[in-house]
């Protein structure tokens, strides 16, 4: 995977995003952050991310709403969603609305960068 890919993180956990964002850029990817579904909206719209990281509790919107949005309106972006609560049936609705992929948080940064590029490998595939 080129390590210029451009990701998105969603979450509203500050110190979560600062601290994943620095470590990918470190890596040498693109990365950028949203404290809310509204603003991680306006970037995609924008054109920027490749693939977006997408917290299912967020403070203006709930995550699987936001994934149903970004869904909705551009179909082939590949989203992760994470969450810091194990719930099954959330990830299952995530997973029905397009997720490429659910986790758990605290993730360990390997795990991350992993399931980042399966999803943007994915979504890269004919026909998807």
């Amino acid at each position: 995977m080129a390590t210029d890919l451009k990701i998105l993180l969603i979450d509203d956990e500050s110190d979560f995003v600062e601290t994943t964002c620095k470590r990918l850029i470190r890596r040498g990817y693109s990365a950028k952050t949203a404290l809310t579904c509204a603003d991680g909206l306006t970037i995609i719209a924008s054109g920027w991310p490749e693939v977006v990281v997408l917290d299912v509790m967020l403070p203006d919107r709930d995550g699987v709403d936001c994934l149903r949005e970004i869904k909705e309106k551009w179909p082939t972006l590949p989203v992760i969603l994470l969450t810091g609560h194990a719930c099954m049936q959330t990830g299952m609705h995530g997973l029905e609305y397009g997720a490429s992929d659910y986790c758990l948080k605290p993730i360990d940064l390997e795990t991350l960068v992993e399931k980042i590029a399966i999803a943007h490998r994915e979504s890269q595939k004919p026909g998807i």
